[in-house]
């Protein structure tokens, strides 16, 4: 495949290619959305599952598509993506090296990103609607039997005999429910109260759910006018559901930011976009300053803890030569990122999130700029779970979609 013929695809000259990437577009990202609640069932109702049971599907998942892209061929539009893998490629070899195992769960993270955004950048309009309205008609749907037909979820999936299978999650008992432990709703935590629990719809769990809501906040302020107005007000309606009884503070926060930012954004300069992280750590920093014994699964606990984690950083961690004991930074993005990749890592992927988006159209800076803003707010009040396949495809599509050439938007 010469790089002429491919550029020719990308700016939609090949319509038959286009149609043959809408395709397994519309079969692969709305699968990786929902796959976690279709393992349950069969978890559930079926054969016991063990993780390597999820770890096939998304290897799966991920091997067809890397299939498709090496079918395509590489272009000069996809050097910072490849670019971004060979940097983490060395990067994986040599925390693997450092610590004596195979580690390689960092990597997956960064494959997640450059496989869906290349994909984004080879999809069309009608297929990346399509994949944003039946994963939000799936979401939807299963969150309102959560709400309120709560037993009948609670059978279905099991998700806390799920998770216990294929994560060694342990459950803790509370009332006999079925649900995932993080769906209890703890005492001085947010709640709107419209819910007897905190809900996960098809993920399982509840900070997937809050992200997705994330997801289609960006989507929604960078493709507003292009969305059909059937589209629009699913996904709204689905946003509204999700901050009413998912009980997140900071994806609460995250829409009224997008609602401002819609306006806002385009007259925003690009050079503002790499400031953004140093900004949130800076404003975590000043919580610390004012709460410093702030703790438990509050906001300013949650920012604290991160905080401590960047205080008591030590050149074992910064050069990621214990990445046996990462798991412990689940709740701390940047410390996990730190400790599973090198400072080095964190400040590539800071990099390639602040300049990887396009920032021509209104639309483009739309995305930069909210783009940033949820991934690195994410990192400071939570860990591993922005990385997740199970939103990062919709995502990342979406990000590379809009870095097309031919793809405009005010």
């Amino acid at each position: 495949m010469n790089i002429s013929s491919l550029h020719g695809s990308q700016t939609g000259t090949l319509p038959g290619r286009a149609s043959g990437q809408g395709r397994l577009v519309r079969l692969v990202v709305p699968f990786a959305v929902i796959y976690n609640g279709v393992l349950a069932i069969i978890n559930a109702h079926g054969m016991p599952l063990g993780f390597s049971h999820v770890a096939l599907v998304e290897i799966s998942l991920l091997f067809v598509s890397l299939l498709y892209l090496f079918y395509r061929g590489l272009s000069e539009d996809a050097l910072p993506i490849v670019a971004l893998t060979g940097f983490f490629a060395v990067v994986m070899l040599y925390t693997s090296a450092a610590n004596g195992l195979v580690f390689v769960d960092f990597f997956r993270n960064v494959l997640i990103i450059a496989v869906f955004c290349q994909m984004g950048m080879l999809t069309d309009a009608k297929s990346l609607a399509f994949v944003f309205r039946i994963s939000c008609v799936f979401v939807l749907s299963v969150l309102l039997v959560e709400i309120f037909f709560t037993r009948i979820y609670e059978d279905l999936f099991y998700p806390s005999l799920y998770f216990s299978n294929t994560r060694g999650l342990e459950q803790v008992a509370f009332g006999g429910t079925k649900i995932f432990q993080n769906a209890l709703n703890i005492p001085g935590r947010f709640s709107f109260g419209l819910s007897d629990h905190r809900t996960a719809s098809i993920f399982l769990e509840q900070v997937s759910l809050a992200n997705f809501s994330g997801v289609l906040c960006i989507y929604l302020v960078s493709r507003f006018k292009q969305i059909r107005a059937s589209d629009r007000w699913l996904m709204i309606a689905t946003v509204v559901f999700i901050l009413l009884t998912n009980d997140s503070r900071s994806m609460l926060a995250f829409a009224f930011v997008c609602l401002i930012g819609y306006g806002l954004f385009p007259k925003i300069s690009n050079s503002l976009r790499p400031l953004v992280m140093p900004g949130i750590i800076l404003a975590g920093a000043l919580v610390y300053l004012l709460r410093p014994d702030a703790s438990g699964d509050t906001l300013d606990g949650r920012i604290v803890l991160t905080m401590k984690g960047f205080f008591d950083l030590d050149f074992i961690q910064l050069l990621a030569l214990d990445v046996r004991n990462v798991a412990g930074f689940a709740d701390s993005g940047y410390i996990y990122v730190i400790n599973a990749s090198t400072v080095f890592g964190l400040l590539a992927f800071w990099l390639f999130v602040s300049f990887y988006p396009a920032g021509q159209t209104a639309a483009q800076k739309r995305l930069a700029f909210a783009l940033t803003i949820f991934l690195f707010l994410n990192m400071m009040i939570g860990g591993t779970a922005v990385f997740s396949i199970k939103v990062a495809a919709l995502l990342w599509l979406l990000v590379g979609f809009l870095r097309r050439p031919d793809v405009h938007g005010h």
